[in-house]
């Protein structure tokens, strides 16, 4: 089997997994979610949509940067720009097209890892942080109005906020070593995460 053919293979059974995995995504339930820091920072790892978007931004901080503080210029802006989602969410703010965009960050973000996309560093930013402000929107949504008093909701922001800067530095670690070692299972992983976002468009 040549290169072409088998690259075809691997992204048609890539779309039909995503597609599947983007049926049987249950959406957000507020229902759920409790304030507490043990909350916030599972919260982060039970949806694979943030799980994904959040370790991408990290691989992909590692395949572009120039310098090692350069690494996390983007993972710090998709925290900060979460909060302040997270904060709409919390206050009740009506915020249009949450779950589309959550889809959207998954496909735009994994084909910039696929194409190993550099931007300027103020668009890779304002990139990142719009997307991240419907990431954290859908966190603070999914709190109950009755969940608890502010100590417990700021501890459950800073949870997620913990554990989405914990995924960021994971995707920096691999894709690390993935630029140094292997670029093209780099490639293969972002046309996953961006077939995984399309899917859940289409759905």
């Amino acid at each position: 089997m040549n290169r072409t053919a088998c690259l075809r293979l691997v992204l048609g059974t890539s779309l039909t997994v995503a597609t599947t995995a983007a049926l049987a995504h249950p959406g957000h339930d507020a229902a759920t979610v409790n304030a507490s820091l043990l909350a916030g920072l599972a919260h982060p790892f039970t949806g694979a949509d943030h799980l994904l978007a959040m370790a991408a931004v990290g691989v992909w901080s590692a395949l572009i940067a120039r310098s090692a503080s350069d690494t996390l210029r983007l993972p710090l802006a998709f925290v900060a720009l979460m909060v302040v989602g997270a904060t709409l969410g919390l206050s009740g703010v009506a915020l249009p097209a949450v779950e589309p965009m959550i889809a959207a960050s998954l496909l735009v973000i994994g084909l910039l890892v696929a194409l190993r996309a550099k931007l300027p560093a103020w668009a890779g930013t304002l990139l990142v942080g719009g997307f991240a402000i419907f990431h954290g929107y859908a966190h603070g949504a999914e709190l109950p109005a009755t969940a608890g008093a502010l100590p417990a909701v700021l501890a459950y922001v800073g949870g997620f906020a913990v554990a989405t800067m914990a995924l960021h530095l994971l995707g920096i670690g691999a894709g690390t070593l993935l630029r140094r070692r292997a670029g093209w299972l780099a490639r293969l992983a972002g046309a996953g995460v961006a077939l995984y976002g399309a899917g859940l468009l289409v759905a």
